[in-house]
């Protein structure tokens, strides 16, 4: 009889044209992350009341009873406990990859795609029996890089500062005084003198900027806007452009799958800093994903949801297919989890407080377009239940989570003023649009008092009807096309940020 029982959802193939690259160093320490089950099921988020962290520790976190085992269990295979966090229901083992991989069942090797070396997983993981009822996912074999940014640089075009995209979109004219905005960064750097000179150049206060370390990760410019650095430095000039009077926390951790999660982790159960929104411009196919991992992403996005904490995510650059090449339709993934404001983009033309034109942003193969369509994991959530979301052939599921569920300006060509690494360009992809979505949630919950979390439900229910988002109704992202109401191109719409502070009052 075995003494193992395999991981659902686990199974990982090593990536598409990778290549062996050498033997790896069975002594080598390595740290792995359990996620835990929780105590009791967790319940429906809800607008109007939110709970504490420590509610969502003893309501909805890991069993004290769990934790236990899993720290018995490591005592006895000489294994080291690095951390055991019952509120977000993960527990880290640290020891020897020979120890832990014979613990696990688990196959990795070391491989190379391009310039990255990296370990890679290929196979099931196994929980020995004595386990396999608490632990619900394992990070922390697998290094491959797994998320990209979604953002296009250019050195030359029409561009908008914050302040002008803010105006264009009529925001509240307050400015997030008291508010946290978390960004969620997997490589790069910001430089200090660049930020100053930035918002001395668009007319904004200083914005108050710090960096949070994930696992050893930290502020490291490369020192080109064409690479993570131009990342990084747009969130932050994004979200402080339209929100000066926030605090903006940027949480640094490595490009894993494992880094992605702890640096959310670190973010949503920040009982310090205390963020009110997340912005994530990072993200991959679902497709790149295991079943796994994007379940233990999601019940981290509701348990932020059941803290107030609303999480923007860009929904892809590369149209209808999210740069796949096996000829389907894909959606990005965090933005197709149910408990994300799924952000997509559009082409905006307009001076002053006036919009000229706004269709859906695609470029063409070259140029990028943006991400949107139907999840293949999640299934439509009940706030969706009146929307049609499309079935082109190559869409197998018909009920799934529509992607995205609002918009922004995020064409480069009409794009987003920068500042990177002393350089001045213009940025666009949906990117920008997380950000500037995660602004425009700052100044409505310094407005309202309180915050708004997990807006979806108002967003598909009254500010819908109310006329709080701007139709786009023109233009594809590929297989997609705009049409009334909701569609998987640019979601409801861009917003009007005073109606829909105005709906969120009455």
């Amino acid at each position: 009889m075995s003494s193992h029982v395999i991981l659902r959802g686990s199974h990982a193939e090593h990536p598409a044209l990778s290549e062996p690259a050498g033997s790896i160093e069975i002594g080598e320490i390595i740290s792995v992350d359990l996620v835990l089950r929780r105590r009791q099921e967790a319940p429906q988020a809800r607008f109007e009341q939110h709970i504490q962290h420590e509610q969502l520790k003893d309501l909805y976190g890991a069993d004290p009873a769990d934790i236990q085992a899993i720290e018995d269990f490591a005592s006895q295979h000489e294994l080291l406990v690095t951390r055991a966090d019952a509120a977000s229901r993960i527990i880290t083992l640290s020891g020897t990859v020979s120890q832990l991989t014979g613990i696990f069942n688990v196959d990795i090797e070391l491989r190379r795609l391009g310039s990255h070396t990296f370990r890679s997983r290929q196979g099931d993981i196994q929980i020995p029996k004595e386990l396999a009822s608490c632990v619900v996912a394992v990070f922390g074999f697998d290094e491959r890089p797994l998320a990209r940014t979604q953002r296009v640089f250019h050195a030359q075009s029409t561009s908008f500062a914050p302040p002008q995209v803010a105006k264009l979109y009529n925001f509240p004219t307050n400015t997030g005084a008291g508010q946290t905005i978390a960004l969620i960064e997997l490589g790069g750097g910001y430089r200090n003198s660049d930020l100053k000179a930035y918002w001395q150049q668009i007319g904004v206060p200083q914005v108050a900027v710090s960096a949070v370390s994930v696992d050893g990760a930290r502020n490291l410019p490369v020192g080109s806007p064409d690479s993570a650095d131009g990342e990084v430095v747009l969130d932050i000039e994004v979200a402080g452009g339209v929100a000066p009077g926030a605090r903006i926390a940027v949480y640094f951790a490595g490009n894993t799958d494992q880094g992605f999660l702890d640096a959310i982790r670190a973010a949503v159960y920040d009982s310090v800093r205390k963020p009110s929104v997340i912005s994530i411009s990072w993200g991959a196919p679902e497709s790149a994903w295991t079943p796994q991992a994007m379940n233990a992403f999601n019940a981290i996005f509701h348990d932020a949801a059941l803290l107030g904490i609303s999480v923007c995510a860009a929904s892809g650059d590369n149209g209808s297919s999210d740069g796949e090449q096996d000829g389907l339709n894909h959606a990005d993934f965090p933005a197709s989890s149910p408990w994300v404001l799924g952000c997509g983009g559009t082409r905006l033309t307009g001076s002053g407080a006036v919009i000229e034109s706004e269709t859906v942003w695609n470029d063409g193969a070259d140029g990028g377009a943006t991400g949107g369509g139907v999840s293949s994991h999640f299934s439509k959530p009940a706030y969706q239940a009146h929307i049609e979301v499309p079935a082109p052939a190559q869409t197998a599921n018909t009920t799934g989570r529509g992607v995205p569920d609002v918009s922004g300006v995020a064409d480069p060509e009409t794009g987003y003023l920068t500042l990177v690494d002393g350089q001045t360009g213009v940025v666009g992809g949906t990117s920008a649009v997380a950000p500037l979505w995660a602004g425009l949630i700052a100044l409505l919950n310094e407005a309202l008092g309180r915050n708004v979390g997990w807006i979806h439900p108002h967003l598909y229910g009254t500010l819908s009807q109310r006329g709080a988002l701007r139709d786009i109704t023109s233009g594809s992202n590929g297989a997609y096309k705009a049409a009334p109401g909701w569609d998987p191109c640019t979601g409801l719409g861009s917003p009007n940020g005073q109606a829909i502070l105005n709906g969120l009052k009455g």
